[in-house]
C-alpha cells in the first residue's frame, strides 16, 4: 500500500492532553497532543461511534465521550472494557517546523488543486496539504 504524509495544522492548534478531529478524503482521524509526541487514530469509537477527539486524555488512553470506553492511543486496542477485543485503527504522525504531518493510504488523499491556498484552521477541523 503506498503512503503519503500530509500536513495537518501547526502543533499549537492542539493544545495539551486534548484531541482534534481531521478528515482525510472519507476518514476522520483524531490527532491527540501528548506533549512529548502526537498520536493518531481513526476517530470512531468503535463501541457505538462516539468521537474519540472529544473524549478525556489520561496518559497514553483516551476514554470516549459516550460510554466511557478507553481507548489506547498507541496500539488502537481497547482498554475498557477489558474484555472486549477490537482495535481501532492507528496512524504514524510527525512534526516538522512545527507542523502536525500525517501518514495515510494514497487511495485516501483528496487531491489538493495547484494553487489554491488551504483555508484557515477553524476550531477541531484541520485542512489537509499534500507534501
Amino acid at each position: 500500500m503506498k503512503t503519503k504524509w500530509v500536513r495537518i495544522t501547526h502543533c499549537d492548534n492542539i493544545p495539551l492532553r486534548e484531541g482534534r478531529s481531521v478528515k482525510v478524503g472519507s476518514r476522520e482521524i483524531a490527532i491527540f497532543n501528548l506533549g512529548d509526541r502526537f498520536l493518531a487514530v481513526d476517530n470512531r469509537c468503535p463501541h457505538k461511534g462516539g468521537p474519540l477527539s472529544e473524549g478525556i486524555v489520561s496518559g497514553t488512553t483516551v476514554v470516549c465521550p459516550l460510554h466511557a470506553w478507553k481507548v489506547d492511543l498507541e496500539c488502537g486496542a481497547v482498554k475498557k472494557p477489558a474484555d472486549v477485543q477490537v482495535c481501532v485503527k492507528t496512524f504514524r504522525t510527525r512534526v516538522e517546523a512545527g507542523t502536525v504531518l500525517l501518514e495515510v493510504s494514497t487511495a485516501e488523499v483528496v487531491e489538493i488543486k495547484p494553487g489554491v491556498a488551504a483555508p484557515p484552521v477553524l476550531q477541531s477541523n484541520f485542512t489537509q496539504t499534500e507534501l
